[in-house]
């Protein structure tokens, strides 16, 4: 690996990922719909076809089922394919391959089988897309023996996390979105990886802590600007892995502020955010100082409208009025740091 960093756009580090990798080892192959195509995968593939040729690089129907189905195979034959989801809410058409038989057949047969695969799934939200193309269905995969999961914020991590996910030897699910995609970070050539499992402090802080993933990540730091105009200190931690979820380094900031926000780009009921109010509750319930809090996206299916939207997603101003909760601050100090919010 190069030690000299560059910026990237997210969407580039992905596919400088896979450039890398499919030069490296030619037992790596993307597999899926739309993988020729800007419109499925934006730029996330670009000139991987040309370079490695339609044998590597394979557009498959649209057929979810079949076509994770022939990821799995060729990778218990070997390979080390990657099935790609340019909308992650039609990966429960593969939801049979994916937890029935990756998920599976290491434990199944004793270790001796390994599933090099990973499932790429790409959250599409906004625009007034609606419920069937706005999910992020990462605690469905999570909840499921056998699978890790993944979600990076950053273009490093991104690159970093999808060389990690192809070197292993069994089933991960990368799930990055859309929206991270224009995103520009520094990013070095060259392979190296970022390890799965392991989550990363964005902002050191004293007050409270404040648990992020994905496109969260960058709203939770937005709120955090918001609180030290507010006299308050915030730390964020962006969880990088869903599972196996880095619970020693949420607990580690938890005992130290005291206090914990999960934001999650889920749903509230059962998600990610439930789990890690949870691990923090069961490991650090003496050191909490106030109850946990959840911002998540309510109970409902995404709408298709773009006022609606603006109530649907999670956002900054959210995710600080749960910190001004947490601290005790007063209705006014509240309502002030909300306003100011919005000219930010």
């Amino acid at each position: 690996m190069s030690s000299r960093r560059r910026p990237l756009e997210f969407a580039l580090a992905i596919n400088e990922a896979f450039h890398e990798m499919m030069a490296a080892d030619p037992s790596v192959i993307l597999i899926g719909q739309g993988v020729k195509s800007p419109w499925y995968v934006g730029n996330t593939a670009r000139g991987l076809l040309d370079r490695f040729g339609p044998g590597r690089v394979i557009d498959t129907p649209v057929s979810e089922n079949a076509m994770t189905g022939v990821a799995v195979g060729a990778a218990l034959a070997g390979l080390r394919p990657v099935a790609v989801h340019p909308r992650m809410d039609f990966m429960l058409y593969a939801f049979d391959p994916i937890a029935n038989e990756a998920a599976n057949w290491h434990y199944m047969f004793g270790g001796r089988m390994r599933v090099p695969v990973v499932f790429w799934g790409i959250i599409n939200r906004g625009g007034e897309q609606g419920a069937q193309h706005s999910q992020a269905l990462h605690a469905v995969f999570a909840h499921v023996p056998g699978l890790k999961v993944v979600m990076p914020a950053t273009p490093f991590d991104a690159k970093g996390l999808m060389i990690a996910a192809l070197r292993d030897d069994n089933p991960v699910v990368f799930i990055d979105d859309r929206w991270l995609h224009a995103r520009t970070g520094p990013v070095p050539r060259g392979l190296y990886e970022v390890p799965i499992g392991k989550a990363a402090v964005r902002r050191a802080g004293t007050d409270v802590t404040v648990v992020a993933v994905s496109h969260a990540v960058w709203l939770a730091l937005e709120a955090a600007r918001m609180a030290a105009r507010e006299g308050i200190s915030v730390e964020v931690v962006d969880l990088r892995t869903v599972k196996p979820l880095d619970e020693a380094a949420i607990l580690k900031s938890v005992r130290k502020t005291g206090r914990l926000v999960v934001v999650d780009v889920g749903w509230t009921s059962f998600g990610l955010a439930s789990e890690v109010a949870a691990r923090a509750g069961e490991g650090a319930f003496t050191e909490l100082r106030h109850a946990i809090r959840r911002v998540a996206l309510p109970d409902v299916p995404a709408p298709a409208s773009r006022s609606l939207e603006e109530a649907y997603f999670v956002s900054a101003e959210r995710i600080l009025a749960e910190i001004l909760v947490t601290t005790g601050s007063s209705p006014r100090r509240r309502a002030a740091g909300v306003r100011r919010s919005h000219r930010a």
